[in-house]
């Protein structure tokens, strides 16, 4: 039995990673887990699953759980993230935790020798060189949650890195996929939020509409595959079905298929050599489907896209500054301070306001975040 430590466990990746231990009792085991400010579900998920060890955001949270749950051990704030990520008892860490703030537990917990399944965009965009140098160095397995990035990871299965032409992204298009620049200038927030393919968080749901989802991917995917982002490609494939592809010097193509469901990604990290039985998955019907459909990405019309290259190719701490402006600007979104086509605008008044240092140590990507934040705050 794999005992799991889950950061993000209120979250929709953290409740999908939920129902996976509940559908296999007898191969997963949920240890140790970090929430929000979700009470009322936090609960629920220790009443079932009674983790030994449960992380909050606020210490209050944690006093009035503390009474209600005795026999758990509650933390709280970013000391409980690492507690949470670096349990004795679990085997694998699942980050499903959104934002830069999953990148210390990450560190930490591949100091300590855990398997890391990582969902948290973030944690390689921002600080990519030292994760990978980390996981390296431990001898730490780092398995992709995303979609996309577990599709490409299936497709090298078995294959040698020599070998591989380019690795191609997929993309559904997000909210606005077919809507023009103009369209944008005045959509709603419930529009944005009305994905057509995926049931995601508000955040990433944004994100997917921007693309900067995808560009965040991108970069993602240069860290995880060691691939250079000449190498890397994106296509609009509005149907979500084939999750992304490797092209091989040969000229062949693998794929990985599968129908809309993040719970298929999540359990191969799980799981990983091996595979286990998701009875609660629909299967893809290709004959049902009919078509599948691509275009390229026009990187002027999805400017975040455009950025995400720009920041990945030159590097050092410039993918940090993308990153801290777009979780700014997305959350001024949200709130209604701006309309949709200023985030574009906030994030690349950040980025091209930055003097990029190479070869950031941890300590230099925290303060370029804190002060890319504050800057985005500034320009509200």
């Amino acid at each position: 039995m794999k005992q799991i430590s889950l950061l993000g466990a209120t979250g929709s990746i953290g409740t999908q990673t939920l129902d996976i231990i509940r559908e296999h009792p007898t191969e997963f085991k949920l240890a140790a887990m970090s929430v929000g400010k979700n009470i009322e579900l936090s609960r629920k998920i220790i009443t079932e699953f009674k983790p030994e060890l449960v992380s909050v955001q606020d210490d209050c949270d944690r006093q009035t759980l503390k009474s209600e749950f005795p026999q758990t051990v509650f933390t709280y704030g970013l000391e409980g993230l690492i507690e949470v990520a670096v349990f004795k008892k679990s085997d694998i860490l699942v980050n499903a935790v959104l934002g830069s703030i999953g990148l210390n537990p990450t560190l930490q917990a591949i100091e300590s020798g855990k398997t890391i399944a990582i969902a948290n965009k973030e944690t390689l965009v921002t600080a990519g060189h030292l994760v990978m140098e980390a996981a390296k160095k431990n001898n730490v397995p780092l398995l992709p949650v995303d979609s996309e990035h577990s599709a490409i990871f299936q497709a090298l299965q078995g294959e040698k890195e020599k070998n591989i032409e380019r690795l191609i992204l997929t993309a559904s298009g997000g909210s606005f996929r077919d809507r023009s620049r103009k369209d944008l200038e005045h959509v709603t927030v419930k529009e944005a939020l009305n994905h057509p393919n995926w049931s995601m968080g508000a955040k990433i749901t944004i994100d997917s509409a921007s693309m900067m989802n995808k560009g965040l991917e991108v970069i993602e995917a240069h860290w995880l595959f060691d691939m250079p982002y000449e190498k890397i490609d994106v296509l609009l494939h509005k149907e979500s079905i084939i999750h992304s592809m490797v092209e091989f010097h040969d000229s062949s193509i693998i794929a990985q298929l599968g129908t809309p469901d993040m719970r298929v990604p999540i359990q191969f990290a799980l799981t990983y050599p091996d595979r286990l039985p998701l009875t609660s998955s629909n299967r893809l019907n290709l004959a049902a489907v009919g078509k599948l459909h691509f275009q390229e990405m026009d990187q002027e019309r999805f400017r975040c896209l455009k950025f995400a290259f720009e920041a990945g190719k030159k590097g050092g701490t410039l993918p940090t500054v993308l990153n801290a402006a777009n979780e700014i600007a997305v959350d001024a979104f949200l709130k209604g301070k701006i309309r949709f086509l200023q985030i574009e605008d906030l994030i690349e008044k950040a980025l091209y306001s930055h003097q990029i240092v190479e070869h950031p140590s941890l300590d230099i990507i925290q303060e370029v975040d804190k002060e890319t934040r504050q800057y985005v705050h500034s320009l509200l």
